[in-house]
């Protein structure tokens, strides 16, 4: 009887041994997908909301003023936006990137629908949806808009047209 009631206490020690092993386990898991999961937009090579807007504030800071476009002999793109637009955030990296690669032959502006002093161009360009793009050429003439979100390929290739 002795004989059974140790062998019954190492099988319930064994078990124990088994679901603590199991219990850190399933701790180290959880806190590595965790970590995964709320890990810095600076690590992460995806895009984020936060990443974006960033972006968006960069490049809203650096665009040449809409009158200074206006005046160059370069064709101007205009992007219609608002901060709170997520989509724009999320065009920003491919903005970024295309005023990279035109920067010298196209004029970037962005004009920022929720202020007021852009008003009269909102209603101009009937930028009612954002984010709107409007392509003008070297004489303030639109030559294209797109509304939303505009693959790269699709706004390089005009570009490059207009540009000959």
């Amino acid at each position: 009887m002795v004989s059974k009631s140790k062998e019954s206490a190492t099988k319930t020690t064994d078990l124990s041994a088994s679901l603590i092993k199991l219990t850190g386990v399933v701790a180290v898991v959880a806190m590595v997908i965790t970590l995964l999961i709320t890990r810095p937009a600076a690590i992460s090579s995806s895009y984020t909301p936060l990443s974006g807007l960033m972006t968006l504030k960069e490049m809203a800071a650096e665009a040449m003023p809409y009158e200074d476009a206006i005046a160059s002999p370069n064709p101007t793109l205009v992007e219609f936006y608002a901060d709170w637009c997520t989509t724009c955030q999320g065009m920003s990296p491919t903005i970024a990137e295309l005023h990279q690669n035109y920067r010298d032959r196209i004029n970037f502006v962005m004009l920022d629908i929720d202020d007021p002093q852009w008003a009269e161009h909102v209603a101009q360009y009937e930028a009612f949806s954002v984010p709107q793009f409007t392509l003008l050429n070297a004489d303030e003439r639109e030559v294209k808009t797109w509304v939303g979100k505009v693959p790269k390929p699709i706004l390089a290739n005009i570009f490059d047209q207009l540009l000959g």
